[in-house]
């Protein structure tokens, strides 16, 4: 989303960002990383580039904008309240710092720890994902000692060495570039070797932009690139890997007052700017772009999965710039407007509570959107974002949205005999979009949810005679583990994500709501009632039982992300405040 996804400190006239940030403790180490010849000694930063940018497009600079007040006034708490917020936030930090001893004892360095078998992953480079990933928790939880330590190894991270034949630019790019940048500003800029390995990896990066367009091959076959061979986009790239780069990039050229990588996302975002009314769908891109061509011709647009951080980071990057420019906010403002009509849509749920969900879309023969009613966890960092465009952009009326957004994947979560929300299910819609529907087409019905059982079971396929509707739906439902609402689950599993707890965090900063902390506390205790092993906290597989099997895989989201939110929300709100950080 990050992406993804991503916090950041705000310096006097504009917004520095903290985003993802790793630590941990080691006395002597000496990283051992893969070392493949053909990238081995290759100078990056003077390497010839066969596109060169002949005029980089700079950093705005006009003065910064008065951006309006996103967090709430909040008041004195009680002494008794107090005494339960630290408790739970105690708790919170008790869980990081058995998960973070678990990674530190058996998979320092690698990128993550495997929590069951105590073994370990390299997903992503092998430079230590959850390391650098996990800093900016580090510092917020005061364990500045493992922070330190973390800043010892960076130092020795060389990112010319990968064994690896392709690199996942946005994935580096969230995951490491912003996790450095983080750590950078979130410490007050004193530790300079993060901006030095910063722009190392940032210049590395860079090179993957070398295409006769200057879009970036997103999956980057760097090899080619160290041979001096060329490269260009890829025909099918996914919009969140292209879209999601900004906020890193553009806070490497205000730090080192060098406009080239500034102007590698630029031209990313004016491209994008063009193609989002020339899509099916205008208003949205759709799931898979050509970077090639520059053309946006498929149909499938979600804000889930694949397409998610680039519409999160339109309302953050035009934090970072300080509201010079208004073009974040016109594209925003554009895609909401379609997000509101289209995409969002209200469930038929037994309680008749007012919640959304975010579905898919496609557009049918006749040019007209249709709606699958499929939700994704991490389309939950809809809420935060939405609350946040709200009050920065001074839609008032979209705080309301933000908040049914968070109440729809709060009853995912309580639906669920876990309290979790599996990954990706199918809800009964009763209205798309969020203008008010006719008071009876959501009341609940057990017989038109049957139907909806079968039509999702049965589409193309015979129903059994022998059974009546009513018998072939609870068929259905017994064999699937359907709760009310819930038309099937496509993926039970719940892997440590942060969306939900992102979006309520934010959520209680904007409105003061105390009753989300207790929401917040009971979705914690479920975690780690249901995810933490002897080692550190595995994922599940399945949400719908109780006596779900734990994975031996546990992102480094988990410690950067998940129990950060946690953390916070259980702060005082001075910490990391909305009208300080972006995240």
């Amino acid at each position: 989303m990050l992406y993804i996804r991503r916090l950041w400190v705000l310096p006097a006239l504009f917004i520095i960002v903290l985003f993802y940030l790793f630590s941990q403790r080691a006395s002597r180490y000496s990283p051992q990383y893969p070392i493949t010849e053909e990238l081995f000694g290759v100078d990056w930063p003077h390497r010839p580039e066969r596109y060169p940018v002949k005029s980089l497009i700079p950093l705005p600079s006009d003065t910064a904008k008065n951006i309006p007040k996103i967090q709430h006034e909040f008041g004195t708490e009680s002494q008794a309240e107090k005494k339960i917020r630290l408790e739970r936030q105690a708790a919170v930090k008790e869980s990081f710092v058995h998960s973070w001893q678990g990674y530190k004892n058996l998979a320092w360095t690698k990128d993550e720890v495997a929590p069951l078998s105590g073994g370990y992953r390299n997903t992503f480079g092998g430079w230590g994902a959850t390391l650098v990933d996990t800093m900016d928790t580090l510092w917020i939880m005061g364990m500045e000692a493992e922070f330190e330590a973390c800043i010892r190894v960076v130092e020795e991270i060389n990112w010319t060495y990968n064994d690896g034949e392709i690199v996942n630019v946005f994935e580096t790019t969230i995951r490491y570039l912003g996790g450095m940048l983080a750590a950078y500003d979130i410490s007050g800029r004193k530790y300079n070797a993060l901006l030095r390995k910063s722009v190392e990896l940032g210049d590395v990066l860079y090179h993957a932009f070398d295409t006769p367009n200057r879009m970036p091959m997103t999956r980057w076959r760097w090899k080619k690139s160290a041979k001096g061979e060329p490269i260009q986009a890829a025909d099918s790239t996914l919009i969140a890997e292209l879209g999601s780069l900004s906020l890193e990039f553009t806070r490497l050229s205000q730090l080192t007052e060098d406009n080239k990588y500034f102007d590698a996302i630029q031209r990313i975002t004016d491209h994008l700017e063009k193609l989002q009314d020339e899509s099916k769908l205008p208003g949205l891109w759709p799931i898979s772009v050509d970077a090639k061509s520059l053309t946006v011709s498929q149909n499938g647009f979600t804000l889930g999965g694949m397409a998610d951080s680039t519409y999160e980071y339109l309302p953050k990057q035009h934090l970072l710039l300080g509201g010079v420019t208004d073009q974040y906010q016109k594209i925003y403002e554009k895609a909401m407007n379609v997000v509101k009509k289209w995409v969002l849509f209200r469930p038929r749920i037994e309680s008749g509570d007012k919640i959304l969900l975010s579905g898919d879309v496609r557009i049918d023969d006749s040019g007209k959107p249709i709606l699958e009613p499929k939700m994704q966890h991490l389309a939950c960092f809809l809420g935060g974002m939405v609350g946040i465009g709200a009050k920065v952009f001074q839609q008032s009326q979209d705080l309301e949205i933000a908040r049914h957004l968070v109440e729809g994947c709060i009853w995912a979560y309580k639906s669920m005999p876990t309290g979790l929300m599996p990954e990706v299910f199918h809800a009964v819609p009763c209205h798309q979009g969020v203008e008010p529907p006719e008071a009876e087409n959501c009341e609940w019905s057990q017989g038109a949810y049957y139907e909806l059982v079968l039509d999702m079971y049965y589409s193309g396929k015979e129903r059994d005679p022998k059974l009546n509707l009513e018998e072939r739906s609870q068929q259905i439902i017994k064999e699937n583990q359907l709760k009310p609402g819930f038309t099937k689950i496509g993926d039970p599993r719940y892997i440590l994500r942060p969306e939900a707890l992102e979006s309520i965090f934010v959520l209680y900063r904007i409105t003061g709501d105390r009753a989300l902390q207790d929401v917040a506390w009971k979705m914690f205790q479920d975690i780690e009632k249901a995810t933490r092993t002897g080692l550190a906290n595995a994922a599940i597989d399945d949400v719908r039982t109780v006596s779900n099997s734990q994975v031996d895989r546990m992102e480094s989201f988990w410690l950067a992300e998940t129990l950060k939110y946690l953390y916070l929300i259980f702060s005082e709100p001075s910490l990391v405040s909305l009208d300080e950080y972006v995240l």
